[in-house]
């Protein structure tokens, strides 16, 4: 599988970056070929634009913020959704990376 890129924003970039640990470590455990970067949403339109993106997931923190990145991600035919609040309190990486990469199968 060639390597996919999962970008997580929220209001910081603080307690995303922690799930993205976690992410991360079910991912090496699965032998998963992903990068996850956590970032703060006023990145988002930068960072669709300069890297390459595969889904973005919002923490449910700004996920008021959804219709304002829904239009450019679907110019880009990338899929974009919000984090479930409870995988998102409970640090749960594994469910929140499974979301990613089914979004990424259903897109492709």
């Amino acid at each position: 599988m060639i390597m996919k890129n999962i970008f997580l924003f929220c209001d910081a970039g603080m307690s995303t970056s922690l799930l993205v640990t976690k992410m991360r470590e079910v991912a090496t455990k699965h032998n998963v070929n992903v990068n996850i970067e956590a970032l703060p949403f006023a990145k988002s339109f930068e960072t669709l634009n300069e890297k390459q993106v595969d889904c973005v997931l919002l923490g449910p923190q700004v996920k008021f913020l959804l219709k304002d990145i829904e239009g450019p991600c679907k110019e880009k035919n990338i899929p974009v959704d919000v984090i479930n609040a409870a995988d998102y309190g409970t640090m749960n990486g594994e469910k929140v990376l499974k979301q990613a990469i089914k979004m990424i199968r259903a897109n492709q």
